[in-house]
């Protein structure tokens, strides 16, 4: 089926406004008898317009076509255009003064909302980027004391000895492998806000993608998948959305004390598509809980030293980013009979921010 070009529904539903805006100044005229509200009433319709289409010619259409509608139906002479009379000419003008203002002062808003969105976000990836920076000391000095101690001693050490620091570098290593890709991700998000390249992607192949990925790692951990059974094609950047599951699955290994189940769910209707992550584990701490998780950072390293708990809020909030630029948010609860979910949800259709 050939998707409606945006423009459509925007000009359909500047038309319908403006239709039910010309019916409300008929009942001002003829039932109320107040003729004085008129060109109020198609001020606030092209109000409407400005504040519920996108993009500064729909409003300015709107405003255009206010004036000629009032010129020709409710001012004197009735059913013909006049603009000679002083007070014809005087209402067109008021008119098309307040509703470009108000035009242009409506999509001023919503760029400022978009300005202040985008620096947001870059407030985001810097100080992500000066937290895992600070993380990274942690692997990077366990990798280098024991790569010394079996450089120096090694041949005075036992086999034994020699295969657990080894394991060490291996373990550090491949949570640094983990980072890089976090970072990787963040420098996609260049000064200005983000940068996504967004391209339809089918639901199957991405879940496809992110268990082909995760099994690598965890062999020996199962993915329960429940997906529609319908072709779903998603908007999105395919790599980053594949980056944000892998590492919400990995969070669970490596957090959820005592699961023993995981799923990966997607609920989908007309316009989202909603992900979900499960697992039946020991919960989250209530920081983490609803939308807290860049803020939250805990566990970045064990205590017993085993490096199994680092970079829980890093992960977290490299997906949140991920999410937020996408235009959602990534949510955490607690499930009533235990364990957490991760969730977040796509547009199944871009939407057009063109003026």
């Amino acid at each position: 089926m050939k998707k409606v070009p945006s423009y459509v529904g925007k000009i359909a539903l500047t038309l319908l406004l403006l239709l039910v805006g010309f019916g409300l100044c008929l009942v001002f005229q003829n039932v109320l008898e107040a003729r004085s509200l008129v060109p109020m009433g198609m001020v606030f319709t092209v109000f409407l317009v400005s504040l519920l289409v996108r993009g500064y010619l729909y409003g300015l259409i709107a405003s255009l076509a206010s004036i000629l509608a009032v010129n020709y139906v409710f001012d004197f002479p009735y059913q013909q255009f006049d603009f000679t009379i002083p007070e014809n000419l005087t209402t067109a003008a008021v008119m098309l003064l307040i509703t470009t203002l108000t035009s242009t002062l409506t999509n001023k808003i919503r760029y400022q909302e978009k300005v202040q969105n985008e620096r947001d976000l870059e407030k985001m990836r810097a100080n992500l980027l000066r937290a895992v920076s600070h993380d990274i000391r942690t692997p990077l000095t366990t990798i280098y004391g024991a790569s010394s101690a079996i450089a120096e001693s090694g041949n005075r050490m036992t086999r034994e000895q020699v295969v657990e620091l080894a394991g060490d570098i291996q373990q550090d290593a491949d949570w640094l492998i983990r980072m890089v890709e976090n970072l990787l991700s963040i420098t996609r998000f260049d000064s200005g806000g983000v940068t996504l390249s967004k391209t339809p992607t089918v639901l199957e192949e991405l879940v496809d993608s992110v268990l082909v990925k995760f099994q690598k790692r965890y062999p020996n951990q199962k993915v329960q998948v429940e997906i529609p059974d319908e072709f779903v094609s998603i908007p999105m950047d395919a790599v980053l959305i594949s980056q944000v599951l892998v590492n919400l699955l990995e969070n669970a290994v490596l957090h959820a004390d005592n699961m023993q189940n995981l799923w990966l769910k997607v609920d989908v209707d007309k316009k989202w598509a909603t992900f979900h992550v499960i697992d039946d584990g020991g919960g989250l701490p209530k920081e983490l809980l609803g939308d807290n998780i860049v803020a939250y950072r805990s566990q970045q390293q064990n205590p017993s030293g085993d490096g199994k708990k680092r970079n829980m809020g890093i992960g977290l909030s490299v997906c949140a980013s991920i999410i937020r630029a996408h235009g959602g948010r990534l949510l955490a609860e607690n499930r009533p009979g235990g364990g957490a979910m991760f969730s977040f949800r796509l547009e199944r259709e871009e939407p057009d921010d063109g003026q």
